[in-house]
């Protein structure tokens, strides 16, 4: 049984920093695609970030120099700092894996954002909330 758990939210000022969390158990680590998503009360689930098995990475432009994406495939872990947070940056936080190679070829052909199709694994989300 897949199991994902997030971890590492909380509430902050803007121009703080977080690093968020993904304990992934049940899947063959590393998989072709792990990813952040976030989703803000009202809109859409959107990516944020992936990093596949070569730990390539691909961003939305939204986040590009304030998120970076990690995972450490001994620990089956995957990470998301966020630096210099921004209240639009308020979210529900999700880490997702792709074990069958859809998100990956998905990333690689249009970006990060509109990949919530794709994939197949969700942990529960952990919150972040920046206030101004």
């Amino acid at each position: 049984q897949v199991q994902m758990v997030e971890s590492g939210g909380g509430s902050v000022q803007a121009g703080g920093s977080l690093r968020l969390s993904c304990v992934a158990s049940g899947l063959s680590y590393p998989t072709y695609c792990m990813t952040w998503f976030r989703q803000a009360p009202g809109k859409e689930r959107e990516g944020v970030a992936a990093i596949d098995s070569l730990d390539r990475t691909t961003y939305a432009d939204s986040v590009k120099g304030r998120f970076t994406i990690s995972q450490d495939n001994a620990a089956n872990t995957l990470y998301l700092q966020i630096t210099n947070l921004k209240p639009e940056d308020t979210a529900m936080y999700y880490c997702a894996a792709d074990d069958t190679g859809l998100g990956l070829a998905a990333v690689r052909a249009g970006g990060v954002r509109s990949t919530v199709q794709k994939f197949g694994y969700w942990g529960q989300g952990t919150q972040v909330t920046v206030s101004s």
